[in-house]
């Protein structure tokens, strides 16, 4: 398997799945991975992502490594990232007869983003115990991914070199590639009317619920067209069944493949919460944030022929695809990283029947080891046919 070590591995990943690192938590990590790199040789730094997000409770900032390389070209950017979500504390990995690997059922197993992280160290090892020949890597392993790619928003990209990047972070089998994900808006709306007693003076309220049951009825919900979602996931409000409600509050998202269609829709559930408020003699106050904003890589690109390459003399067969999941490659791509999201072995994320399989791992890992070591060929940046 090119000298991928799978005992070494599936420990390394039992290890990286032990340490706690919910989102803005992830100091232990941090300091874990730092060790290992600066042990392979890499030269790491810290940015200062934990002060720029010290006001949600970070207590990291991201880490930036390099490898300088024996191979011409350019250098080439690996990325995962540290934190998981809730529940996160006390995770255990529990490997299983079939090669399954699940968590305890009490916690999310963290295989998002351990596969990922994992697959880039098993990588380096290697390259270093052979004394493989590689361009120059680079590496981003972010914090606070998971609440809209936070760390990545406030990372320092200007040590960054490569031109290129390879994400570890999609569910499904390796061999897997996205190549377009859509833009994200947060939606917050808060709907204030006036209170009254529902029984003695309802005629004195304005009823904040009404006004947002209004404006939802008018509002497509779900997949409202081929390349875009509207969500509202959380409501609030009122004080009891005999108060007319004064306030209402829920929160939601839009997504869409196509950037302006995201805004528009963002500014239409604006207005339609304004106008019905009004109409009622309420007011609406409506924010909508953007998170990440899509983008798209032509097939043809360098990154993608050189990951075909890869994955079919890993003996994957590259599958190309369009996520409607964020990640960090959203903000690359907004500072001139052209980059792909590779699956690394996660499935069922987010959940606490998360699992991977320790031969997807070691795929994972050499898919990896491949990307680092491959010298490019003058086709990999020729239109596709």
């Amino acid at each position: 398997m090119n000298g991928i070590d799978r005992e070494r591995l599936l420990t390394e990943f039992e290890r990286l799945v032990s340490i706690d690192a919910e989102s803005y938590h992830e100091a232990e990590m941090k300091e874990y991975l730092r060790r290992r790199l600066t042990a392979l040789g890499l030269c790491v730094t810290e940015d200062g992502a934990a002060e720029a997000l010290r006001s949600r409770g970070a207590t990291a900032g991201n880490l930036y490594a390099r490898l300088p390389g024996d191979l011409p070209g350019e250098a080439r950017l690996f990325s995962a990232h540290m934190d998981t979500v809730s529940p996160g504390r006390g995770k255990r990995a529990v490997r299983q007869a079939d090669g399954t690997i699940r968590s305890d059922g009490t916690t999310v197993l963290g295989a998002d983003d351990a596969a990922g992280l994992v697959s880039i160290l098993e990588a380096l090892t290697v390259i270093r115990e052979r004394g493989l020949s590689h361009p120059d890597i680079e590496l981003l392993l972010t914090v606070a991914e998971e609440p809209y790619s936070q760390g990545s928003a406030v990372a320092d990209y200007s040590c960054v070199r490569a031109k290129t990047a390879y994400v570890l972070d999609l569910a499904g089998r390796v061999g897997t590639a996205a190549l377009r994900a859509p833009s994200l808006l947060s939606v917050s709306v808060c709907v204030r009317g006036r209170g009254a007693h529902a029984g003695f003076a309802p005629e004195q309220g304005v009823n904040a619920l009404t006004v947002t049951a209004r404006a939802l009825a008018r509002l497509e919900t779900g997949r409202v067209s081929e390349d875009t979602t509207v969500n509202f996931g959380t409501i609030a409000g009122g004080t009891g069944p005999n108060v007319v409600p004064a306030e209402i509050r829920l929160c939601g998202e839009v997504r869409s493949l196509r950037h302006d269609e995201a805004q528009a829709r963002g500014r239409l559930i604006a207005a339609v919460f304004r106008e019905e408020a009004e109409k009622l003699g309420a007011a609406a106050e409506v924010t909508v944030t953007e998170q990440l904003r899509a983008y798209a890589v032509d097939p043809g690109e360098p990154v993608v022929r050189l990951f075909r390459r890869a994955a079919e003399e890993t003996g994957c067969e590259p599958v190309l695809v369009t996520t409607f999941g964020g990640s960090d490659n959203n903000h690359f791509a907004r500072h001139g990283l052209r980059g792909i999201v590779l699956a690394c072995g996660m499935n069922e994320v987010h959940a606490v029947h998360e699992y991977t399989e320790a031969d997807e791992l070691c795929r994972s890992a050499e898919l990896t080891l491949r990307l680092m070591t491959m010298e490019a060929l003058p086709g990999d940046g020729e239109p596709a046919d």
